[in-house]
């Protein structure tokens, strides 16, 4: 069975194409870094997967006997459940009340071995499972593992390769695309895209943009400018940028809970006060229309915590936001995915937009 671990690698490479229409719309070249496409439909595959095959590895576990236990708000706990699945364990989630019915049917769906609600955060959840559940499971003596959903080394070693793979995938575009580079022609075989000018991601707990920093440092890219987007009320970056210290949010009240975390992680914020970094904070109305928009468009319906990347560009911000930007330049969207959105929950958050205030 040990072999059988480290054969297993429950992420997988995605795939960086161009956008025509977003390219139109920031005046560059976009491309998109698809980690919708991901096993568990968003980029936690990546780290999540890294950190429990990471996990069992260290303790020498049989994948068979392992029990992995984490808290989340969805995403996390889907990617824990199809790691999980691939290398042969169970997996138990806890998520808080927040979360809808949609998510727990897909988490039970995914072959979780219980799917439990406690708290109103997600904190309060992660309390629950590390202070009660996994000592009750280990007192009954289950191989517990705990899965941290952000704010782990294994994590962002995992989310790393994000930037590793699009150093290595962004010279070949010229290849398949029409690119706009400095001195060359469109239709110039030999013409390579010499850098990255910005990376844009989404910020919730912090695990995908400490892992894209992360990346870029190993690769000494410290000139690619990363653009770290939040929305109102699950703004816990910004804000500690801002301070410049961790600040803790009261509650989370935006629409998009995938960014739920009250509190970044601390690499976050040390990655957030670089001069590289620039963040942003957008309405839930704007991730609303730019999910919309973007599954029009590019055919990809994806959560509010995902389409807050393309509302950058659809709201003419990144120009703003990366100094120099010209019709040469090249910025990458994560498209982080996510799987807690379907039509009618998008025409429902729509909706509740465009309704009138209680009097």
């Amino acid at each position: 069975m040990g072999s059988e671990i480290r054969t297993k690698v429950p992420y997988i490479e995605t795939p960086l194409i161009k956008s025509a229409t977003l390219s139109e719309a920031a005046g560059c070249n976009v491309f998109l870094k698809l980690e919708n496409l991901q096993p568990s439909g968003s980029f936690k595959s990546r780290g999540i997967g890294n950190c429990m095959v990471a996990k069992l590895a260290a303790r020498g576990a049989d994948a068979s006997k392992a029990h992995f236990y984490c808290s989340s708000g969805g995403n996390a706990g889907l990617a824990c459940v199809h790691a999980a699945v691939t290398l042969g364990g169970r997996a138990t989630i806890v998520v808080p009340l927040s979360a809808s019915a949609f998510m727990v049917d897909k988490l039970r769906r995914a072959g979780a071995a219980d799917v439990i609600q406690r708290g109103a955060s997600w904190q309060e959840a992660d309390d629950y499972l590390t202070g009660t559940l996994m000592e009750q499971a280990r007192a009954g003596g289950d191989v517990a593992i705990y899965v941290p959903p952000f704010d782990a080394q294994e994590v962002w070693d995992g989310n790393a390769g994000i930037s590793h793979e699009i150093a290595r995938q962004i010279p070949t575009m010229t290849r398949h695309y029409p690119v706009s580079v400095d001195g060359a022609s469109d239709h110039d075989a030999t013409a390579r895209i010499g850098n990255v000018d910005a990376i844009v991601c989404s910020v919730g707990g912090g695990g995908l943009f400490s892992g894209v920093m992360q990346g870029l440092d190993d690769l000494s890219m410290n000139q690619t400018r990363v653009v770290a987007v939040e929305t109102l009320g699950a703004d816990s970056l910004y804000q500690a940028v801002q301070q410049r210290e961790l600040v803790t949010l009261p509650a989370i009240t935006s629409l998009a809970t995938s960014l739920g975390a009250r509190t970044v992680c601390r690499r976050a914020l040390e990655y957030g006060l670089r001069e590289q970094v620039s963040t942003v904070v957008l309405s839930d109305a704007e991730a609303i229309a730019a999910c919309k928009r973007f599954a029009s468009e590019e055919r990809f319906l994806v959560e509010l915590s995902c389409g807050v990347c393309p509302a950058v560009v659809y709201g003419g911000k990144l120009k703003e936001l990366v100094p120099g930007l010209n019709e040469n330049s090249v910025v990458v969207l994560v498209i982080c995915g996510g799987s807690n959105i379907s039509y009618e929950m998008l025409e429902q958050y729509a909706t509740s937009q465009a309704s009138p205030p209680a009097s």
